[in-house]
């Protein structure tokens, strides 16, 4: 009889059962040569700390999952929960499919390396480790970090493609990643129709199906000095642990809010919300409702579970395509019901799409789609005069005339991040993130472009505050929309594409439900003008509110007059905030004096008039309502670790370098997140 032979499936972001080309394949080739099946998730502690899992009081032997330029953590407590709900629901899946699935924190490659040393010993011989690629460049790392490990131990290493995509990468109309257009629109024209284009999805495996889990007695133990949760809750535990306290002194959940915004992680979740979103007619009115901001509805959600790949975009296609073509009884009373793709069902196929040409732009781009400049940074553009002198709150990266100095940044960034800018779609969106883990691509367009175009503050650390705080962060998707909207990335109007935040408020939240859900402040206020800049209400009613003295009023990050009824005019001034002492707040009227400056932005549907008013620096004054806690040290990086919370200073990070142990060198365009 032969040695029984081990297969290891080191799971990544293919979070599901079904759908999953590994899975399937072992379930309908009995051929496949393996009698056992062993799957391994593993917390990255490049990505995700990690210290959660110790608990003897030993220090953990990697640095802080902390980013490269800001410190912040790399996954704050809404992804974290996500992505223990979701694993954990991977395990429940593969143990009632006869399997199940171990849990293990570290880097990839030390985990398999003590999997393999300790297997080693035992009667059964590991045959193969399997993994599905990754384009990301940590990814990528991990890959090589597994690929020699592999070669160290004598095993053989299969990579399977990444199938959670609309269009699968054997059926690109691009022969390689160096064809990629760098717009959009052409990528789209060269696929279309879209309808056609993705594969079939594959089924769930039948129960006992798949090869038997090794038994426990033989599996090697977690190494030292981390455990393995036995159940969900200690693995919650241990993932938020850390990272709970990442802003000290956020404000609980507004009242007029909802909580019902957060979705549980997990296939089981995905697949529920899929069904709902048909069923409730919200992908017949996507269209039209995409450019929402508050509710559950206005968008589909699914982005959490497709970066996580809880679920594929061809599974959601095929749903689209039962409905369509009227062959799902479930769907039978639903409007649009078998009369073929409507524009709701266009435009979600269209924002699919757009999360594939993101993942391919990572693919082409690499290792720029971080970098300060972005892959807009040739010599052309470096000589340009045009091009942003960015402003950082890190001394050694600003220029040494930057105005405002690094701290008064800092204070900025701070208050950006607390949502107190006292711009109200801005404080919205960034207090809803800090809730839910989950803000509008309305909102985030928004936000990127007041803190680049406006600010002119180093885009970076909007996209790790992002990075930390989206449940649906995905590498790619972040990073290249922050570039696009930063206007160093792939957007063919680059900088010349400048949100107007007060227009887009008057444009997407007419009554001023959204920023009074999320800022408490502005609820009492009746004039829209008052709402979206708190500094423009009359001083009468600033002090019968209790609000005379707060710094949205006395102090906010930039001003922007408006007047409904006139054109923008075409260029903008550049970001200056002067010192001096602060400027008394608007009369009942909402008029001060101003001098005038210029913006452009992206849409002239409704004319309006862009006026920035003369910048003050009476900085985080301590009656700041909701602007969080100090400031950490600037040190920041993986170089020590310092005490949890707070907004540290930048530092190398494990992103694009070589990290110890590796074993290897190392929004949505113009519509919604899905």
């Amino acid at each position: 009889m032969s040695k029984p032979r081990i297969l290891i499936y080191l799971v990544r972001r293919d979070l599901r059962v079904s759908d999953n080309p590994i899975l399937n394949y072992l379930a309908e080739t009995p051929e496949h040569g393996f009698t056992h099946l062993l799957p391994v998730f593993v917390f990255p502690a490049q990505q995700i700390e990690v210290s959660g899992f110790i608990k003897d009081g030993s220090s953990s032997p990697y640095p802080e999952a902390r980013s490269a330029v800001a410190g912040y953590w790399r996954c704050g407590p809404h992804r974290a929960k996500f992505i223990g709900e979701s694993v954990w629901n991977l395990k429940e899946s593969l143990e009632g499919l006869g399997s199940g699935l171990v849990l293990r924190a570290g880097l990839m490659g030390d985990v398999l390396a003590s999997l393999l040393e300790g297997l080693g010993s035992s009667p059964q011989e590991v045959g193969a480790v399997w993994m599905i690629s990754e384009e990301g460049v940590e990814e990528r790392r991990d890959q090589r970090a597994v690929s020699s490990v592999c070669k160290k131990f004598g095993v053989d290493l299969k990579l399977w493609i990444d199938e959670k995509y609309f269009v699968d990468d054997r059926d690109l109309t691009i022969d390689s990643a160096a064809d990629l257009p760098d717009v959009f629109t052409t990528y789209r024209k060269q696929t279309e129709p879209l309808r056609k284009k993705p594969r079939a999805t594959a089924p769930k495996p039948a129960k006992s199906s798949l090869p038997s889990l090794p038994d426990e007695s033989i599996i090697p133990p977690q190494s030292a000095p981390f455990t393995s949760p036995t159940t969900y809750e200690e693995l919650e535990s241990a993932l938020l642990k850390p990272v709970k306290d990442y802003l000290p002194g956020i404000p609980s959940f507004p009242s007029q809010a909802s909580s019902s915004d957060l979705l549980k992680g997990g296939e089981d979740s995905a697949r529920d919300r899929l069904e709902y979103l048909i069923k409730s007619e919200v992908m017949f009115n996507y269209k039209d409702t995409r450019n929402g901001l508050l509710g559950t509805d206005y968008s589909t959600r699914l982005s959490g579970f497709l970066a996580h790949g809880c679920i594929t975009a061809r599974q959601v296609h095929e749903a689209l395509v039962k409905y369509e073509d009227g062959t799902d009884p479930a769907y039978e009373n639903v409007k649009g019901y078998g009369q073929g793709e409507n524009e709701g069902t266009t435009a979600v196929r269209i924002e699919l799409l757009w999360r594939d040409y993101m993942r391919l732009c990572m693919r082409k781009f690499k290792q720029m789609l971080f970098h300060l400049e972005g892959f807009r940074a040739d010599d052309q553009y470096k000589e340009s005069e045009k091009k942003t002198k960015w402003k950082s709150r890190n001394e050694k990266d600003a220029l040494p005339d930057q105005d405002p100095t690094p701290r008064e940044i800092g204070d900025i960034i701070d208050r950006f991040n607390a949502g107190t800018t006292g711009m109200g779609l801005i404080d919205a969106s960034q207090r809803e993130l800090m809730q839910t883990g989950y803000t509008s691509n309305r909102a985030r367009q928004n936000v990127a472009s007041f803190l680049a175009k406006h600010l002119a503050i180093d885009w970076r650390y909007g996209a790790e505050w992002y990075e930390m705080l989206l449940v649906d962060y995905d590498v790619s998707s972040n990073w290249a929309n922050w570039q696009y909207v930063s206007g160093v990335g792939n957007d063919p109007r680059g900088e010349a594409r400048i949100f107007n935040p007060v227009k887009q408020a008057f444009e997407y939240d007419k009554e001023g439900a959204y920023v009074k859900a999320w800022v408490p402040e502005t609820r009492d206020l009746e004039k829209l003008e008052n709402v979206f800049q708190l500094w423009t209400t009359s001083e009468e009613e600033l002090e019968k509110l209790g609000l005379k003295d707060n710094p949205m009023v006395t102090d906010p990050v930039k001003k922007i007059q408006f007047s409904v009824d006139r054109k923008p005019n075409n260029s903008r001034r550049p970001f200056n905030r002067r010192r001096g002492a602060p400027r008394r707040p608007a009369n009942s009227e909402g008029a001060t004096q101003a001098q005038q400056s210029q913006a452009q932005e992206q849409q002239s549907s409704q004319a309006a008039q862009a006026v920035q008013l003369p910048d003050r620096t009476n900085y985080f004054q301590n009656n700041g309502g909701y602007r969080g806690g100090p400031r950490g040290g600037h040190g920041g990086g993986y170089r020590g670790r310092a005490n949890p919370g707070g907004n540290r200073g930048g530092g190398a990070g494990y992103r694009g370098r070589y990290y110890p142990g590796s074993h290897a060198p190392a929004w949505n365009p113009p519509g919604p997140p899905m």
